[in-house]
């Protein structure tokens, strides 16, 4: 008797662990102004719809957004430890190198952060999806070619999800973005995650 009492016991904290363990689940947005929502309210970003898109499923997940604007690969590169430390997350979305490329960064020198992000992240036993970028023609061919395929490189050899351009269903819409023609409007973020999503899903 005591050890059948002792079974459902066991069983019942195993249950009751596991279940504090499934609620714990984080998505970690860890990005540039593109993902942290610059020019809107902060309901309105993808990373923001991503987490309402959560709740309304039920599901385990929760999002932490760790974006900031204006952020570089170096910068990431220099916080991710902290953030990892913090929010201990199970799925780590890496959207940076926007701003990289924006300033004509060396693509070697983005490759070598990136690298250094997801091999933390992978490290603490994290899922990766890295989201790449594409700069605009008039930055020059070559640099152009090498900055986008740095994204594709590093994933492969981290052996994580890779999402070739963050701005793929929005990028030729001119509509999509504000006055600046970089950061997409309100109405261009549902279109954003509903692209994110397709790469994501498979890692929860």
């Amino acid at each position: 008797m005591f050890l059948r009492l002792f079974s459902i016991l066991c069983i019942g904290l195993a249950l009751t662990f596991s279940a504090v363990a499934e609620a714990g689940k984080t998505i970690l947005v860890f990005g540039d102004s593109l993902s942290a929502g610059f020019g809107l309210a902060r309901e309105q970003s993808w990373p923001s719809l991503l987490a309402q898109r959560l709740e309304a499923q039920r599901s385990v997940y929760r999002v932490v957004n760790a974006s900031i604007s204006g952020e570089t690969s170096a910068g990431g590169r220099s916080r991710i430890a902290a953030a990892l430390a913090e929010f201990e997350p199970t799925v780590v979305v890496v959207a940076l190198g926007a701003n990289d490329g924006l300033r004509g960064l060396p693509a070697a020198q983005l490759r070598e952060n990136l690298t250094a992000i997801v091999r933390a992240a992978r490290e603490r036993r994290a899922r990766v999806l890295l989201i790449g970028m594409k700069l605009p023609p008039n930055y020059g061919t070559d640099y152009g070619i090498d900055f986008e395929r740095s994204f594709a490189g590093v994933a492969k050899a981290g052996k994580c999800t890779l999402l070739p351009f963050l701005l793929e269903p929005v990028a030729a819409d001119r509509t999509a973005f504000q006055a600046d023609g970089l950061h997409p409007v309100a109405a261009a973020q549902p279109r954003i995650l509903d692209h994110v999503w397709q790469a994501l899903k498979p890692l929860l």
